[in-house]
């Protein structure tokens, strides 16, 4: 297993490890408190144990390399433990805003809220801390499920830090009708958080353009590090799990033999993904300069040249994916998308 995998791997152990203790803590809290924000609070944490045991398993499966049924992989496993945690969030907050609604109307019953504030107190700063964690090394690994998991787990950090909130002004003013009102909030912030994961997976799952994506590549592309290469338009990029497909058409000199084209096209991918530190592949098509590219081509011995050479032009996000070429001096727009 490589070295990125096998630190997601650690993570997602980590996680459930961690979301066992947690759920534990905050169970604890509920039959000490018999709060019904309390019980809203420990529900969430069975959904972050179930969602960190598909986030294991996600990683585990998209560690494994390309073969005769997947050919590109098994990456995008990553992404339906993404939808699988989100739509557990979405069952999640609608139970628990039953659940609130429910004593609502009959009326909560509280009991020893010092204790199970304190205790919940404790969860609510372990899962803090492990969401931080988990989006970080999500992040650093692209890891679409560690990053979901870490997004649910802090979101989980902050209906605590409400739910706490909440029972000390029950504790302070004796209204316990604040109790259930705060499992409402609870919910609904779990709706928010259950639907922002599912879009952020559904997009991926259906490829959807990834601008983060698209821009660290450009910053690479400009730096242009291959002089042979004149320019590139049509770029397309999308990630399967922690795995980037980039497919490039790039401009060669046309005065080149196809084995010399082919030579550089390759230097220039290899050279693209050292530089984004990008584990994935490139899919290159090459093209002739057609003599349109002299002014922005350093090439010194070039027999074609048509123009004296002035400078690289950096190109825009636009220009980049444009399906068409995009010459020196034509009137193209240069904003970002």
């Amino acid at each position: 297993m490589p070295l990125q995998s096998q630190r997601r791997f650690r993570y997602a152990v980590l996680s459930i490890a961690l979301s066992l203790v947690v759920l534990g803590l905050k169970t604890w809290a509920y039959f000490l408190t018999g709060s019904v924000a309390l019980r809203s609070d420990a529900v969430e944490s069975i959904v972050n144990v179930l969602g960190a045991c598909f986030a294991l398993a996600a990683v585990m499966i998209a560690a494994r390399p390309p073969d005769e049924n997947h050919p590109y992989g098994h990456g995008k496993i990553e992404f339906f433990a993404a939808t699988f945690e989100g739509a557990l969030i979405s069952l999640a907050s609608v139970y628990i805003l039953i659940e609130a609604t429910l004593a609502l109307v009959e009326g909560p019953q509280l009991r020893e809220l010092d204790l199970g504030l304190v205790v919940s107190s404790v969860a609510g700063a372990l899962n803090g801390a492990t969401g931080l964690v988990l989006l970080r090394v999500g992040r650093a690994t692209r890891s679409k499920a560690l990053e979901a998991d870490g997004h649910h787990v802090i979101a989980d950090f902050w209906t605590s830090v409400g739910v706490i909130l909440g029972l000390l002004l029950v504790n302070f003013t004796g209204w316990d009708l604040l109790d259930p009102l705060m499992g409402v909030v609870v919910a609904l912030l779990l709706m928010r958080t259950g639907y922002r994961i599912l879009k952020d997976a559904s997009g991926a799952l259906l490829d959807e353009e990834d601008p983060a994506l698209l821009r660290d590549i450009l910053a690479a592309v400009n730096t242009w590090p291959i002089d042979e290469i004149c320019g590139l338009h049509r770029l397309r990029a999308m990630r399967a799990g922690a795995f980037a497909h980039v497919d490039v058409h790039l401009i060669v000199p046309e005065y080149m033999d196809v084995l010399e084209a082919h030579k550089q096209v390759h230097r220039f991918s290899d050279a693209m993904l050292a530089t984004t530190k990008l584990h994935g592949e490139w899919h290159t098509h090459f093209e002739p300069c057609r003599r349109r590219y002299c002014v922005e081509c350093p090439v010194g011995d070039c027999p074609i040249r048509t123009a004296a050479f002035v400078a690289r032009r950096k190109l825009s996000v636009l220009e980049a994916t444009d399906p068409k070429e995009n010459f020196p001096g034509v009137g193209v727009a240069v904003s970002e998308k």
